[in-house]
């Protein structure tokens, strides 16, 4: 018989798949648990009802035993028109018969718990009411009879019903808890949390890359991996391959998540989106189970992109700390990722997007090419991206004339994206609160002054000695910034209190990407003028100092340990760029660490003593300062140059705020930081 011959008589499927050729697997269904615990628990409620020794008769039969003096009570139910009537306990051997009674072993059935009854019928309430009356008058009856309105059939089902329900849905509620409420039991503790999004999502819709200010950089690799998606033959025609995962690495609030965002708004593929704490759960093997269900569903619907956020979660390096050697369910999920992103089977299409903030401590199994082939830094906004990320920020804030981005770019140096979103929605809360229509100029320069310095403490009690203490701090701050070199350009000085700053001073900082000895020698002189001048004045010292102290010292060990800016130690440098920092041990003797604590009390000495020969020098523009500040309790550059005339060296920042008329006494002037890498440079009295 030829192949075509069998297939012709084969017999067809069955109707309801009964056929032969039926072949479909079985699959398990969590409602059918749901039925089963409904019948049983129906089962337990509806079964066993009636007692065990009661016997139904007939309205003859009953009259007949009635009429006996058999029974001692009876019930009359008058909704349902039934009598229970209780056997008196010496007769019941003679009218129950034994096998109508379950028999126990090594029990008397006639002996069992509750009383013997009989179940009657009857025609009607009233034809029951007469023949109790001959059945009384005739016999000498002791039989008690009470009578029952009865329960509403409804009522009773209800009754029956109710405890059932509740119990199915206290079930289905726990069940649903226990999933995380995405049903499906425990069984769905292994599945994914990520959340999937594609150009039919209304999530996807809300970012696009016009969103994003800045970033100029790292958005453009980030679009170009949507491009390579969107025209993937403008790239193979050429030969090149599409990168399988780009890490972004920067510090917090600088848009990593927010670039994420965007590729989800642009891509035309769907977008997988979970967090790295969403692998790590309690149960043993859940999060390996969760990375094998996450690439399951992405290769299933390759092109894709998937993005981790926070990947320091999951990707730290194996073996930091070893847990008694014991099973860590972290590096399993870890090992799975690594196996799913470059292992043996094939991962085509689907492009890994991650994010962190502490690429120092990821596995460097996860960094290598062919799992995250590139890395993009997202680092902080420099001045024409701050710009761009006010624009955007100031989109819907209502602002006046007044208000000039590039001046607002100028005084928030080490600002992040975040900083300066919250900036503007901080002065538009200000103006709010001042009654304003519109956002102005003050406004902002109130919220940095706010986010920055901290509350503005008025009401803060000081003692006239107090107040010429931080008024002495201050002026010394402000009349060496004015006098060095390489000094920042003094912006404003108060003696307010402010956060835990019982007085500060603000600068308008040169933003280089590097400096030099000179400069940083400056910077040092300036930042202890406050502790020199209450030596030169007061004759004593205060703890006000304390911030001023501790930026001196990181300053001057930094100068020496790792920028080789020492005579004894020249060009050394003992920074760990690998972040192991050196383990346990110093990669430095003894010696050598007592050659840094020398060099650093050397450099701090020396700048300690220029700022007191400066200060001695200006002593009567010190002292005029101090009294205009003690007076006005907030100066301003001009308020400087009256005193001491015209700065000898004039910065490119002083040059500009020159240019734009923005340094008067008229206008408030924003404070900004010392060093653009941070963002409290504040000269504490």
């Amino acid at each position: 018989m030829s192949e075509n011959d069998k297939n012709n008589n084969k017999k067809p499927d069955l109707p309801g798949g009964m056929g032969p050729n039926n072949n479909k697997p079985f699959k398990f269904n969590m409602t059918w648990i749901y039925g089963l615990i409904i019948i049983m628990l129906m089962a337990v409620f509806f079964t066993n009802n009636t007692p065990v020794n009661n016997k139904d008769v007939g309205w003859s039969e009953f009259q007949k035993l009635a009429e006996d003096n058999t029974f001692s009570k009876m019930s009359v139910n008058l909704s349902n028109k039934k009598v229970v009537a209780t056997i008196k306990p010496e007769l019941v051997s003679g009218i129950l018969e034994p096998n109508t009674i379950p028999s126990f072993p090594g029990k008397n059935p006639l002996k069992k718990e509750g009383d013997a009854t009989i179940t009657v019928t009857i025609p009607s309430a009233d034809k029951f009411t007469d023949f109790y009356e001959r059945w009384v008058n005739k016999n000498e009856i002791n039989a008690t009879i009470t009578y029952d309105e009865g329960n509403n059939l409804l009522w009773s089902i209800l009754l029956n019903i109710l405890p059932v329900l509740l119990l199915v849905f206290l079930w289905i509620f726990i069940m649903r808890r226990m999933s995380g409420g995405g049903g499906g039991g425990l069984f769905s503790v292994g599945k994914t949390k990520a959340q999937l999004y594609d150009k039919s999502s209304p999530q996807s819709q809300k970012i696009t890359f016009k969103d994003v200010a800045g970033l100029s950089e790292a958005k453009q690799e980030v679009e170009e991996i949507v491009d390579f998606l969107k025209k993937p033959a403008k790239y193979t025609d050429l030969g090149a391959k599409i990168p399988k995962g780009a890490l972004l690495v920067g510090p917090p609030g600088t848009g990593k998540t927010l670039l994420a965002k965007a590729v989800a708004g642009e891509a035309d593929v769907p977008f997988f989106s979970l967090s790295g704490s969403d692998f790590v759960e309690m149960f043993v093997g859940v999060g390996a189970s969760r990375v094998r269900d996450l690439f399951r569903q992405a290769k299933e619907k390759a092109p894709c992109i998937v993005f981790i956020d926070e990947i320091d979660a999951v990707g730290r390096a194996r073996g930091r700390n070893p847990n008694m050697g014991t099973n860590d369910e972290r590096e399993n999920t870890l090992n799975q990722l690594l196996t799913e992103m470059d292992g043996f089977g094939s991962n085509s299409g689907v492009i890994i997007l991650a994010a962190t903030n502490r690429v120092d401590i990821l596995d460097k199994a996860l960094l290598r090419a062919g799992r995250f082939d590139r890395q993009i830094n997202v680092d902080l906004p420099e001045l024409n991206d701050r710009k761009e990320i006010f624009v955007v920020h100031l989109r819907n804030i209502k602002i006046d004339q007044s208000v000039d981005t590039e001046f607002m770019a100028r005084q928030t140096p080490g600002f992040s994206g975040a900083d300066i979103a919250n900036v503007c929605n901080e002065a538009a809360l200000i103006a709010a609160r001042n009654g304003k229509e519109f956002v102005q100029k003050e406004d902002f320069m109130n919220a940095v002054d706010r986010i920055v310095g901290g509350l503005e403490k008025k009401s803060k009690v000081t003692t006239v000695e107090e107040r010429r203490t931080i008024a002495i701090h201050e002026a010394g701050h402000a009349t060496l910034s004015w006098m060095l070199e390489y000094a920042n350009p003094l912006v404003k000085v108060t003696i307010v209190p402010r956060g835990k700053a019982l007085g500060a001073a603000w600068y308008m900082p040169e933003e280089r990407q590097i400096t030099t000895y000179q400069q940083l020698q400056d910077e040092m002189c300036a930042t202890l003028g406050g502790r020199a001048a209450e030596e030169l004045i007061l004759g004593k010292i205060s703890t006000g100092a304390a911030n001023d102290l501790e930026r001196v010292t990181k300053q001057a060990y930094a100068m020496v340990v790792y920028y080789g800016m020492s005579d004894r130690l020249p060009n050394l440098n003992y920074y760990d760029a690998s972040g192991q920092d050196w383990g346990f041990s110093k990669p430095y003797s003894d010696d050598t660490a007592r050659l840094i604590d020398e060099e650093v009390k050397r450099i701090i000495s020396e700048q300690y003593t220029r700022a007191k020969s400066i200060l001695t020098e200006s002593s009567n523009q010190h002292k005029s300062l101090t009294d205009v500040l003690l007076e006005r309790e907030v100066i301003y550059a001009d308020d400087l140059e009256k005193i001491f005339g015209k700065r000898k060296w004039l910065s490119r920042s002083q040059e500009i705020l020159e240019q734009q008329g923005l340094i008067t006494g008229d206008e408030v002037a924003a404070q900004a930081p010392e060093n653009p890498e941070e963002k409290a440079p504040e000269k504490t009295a």
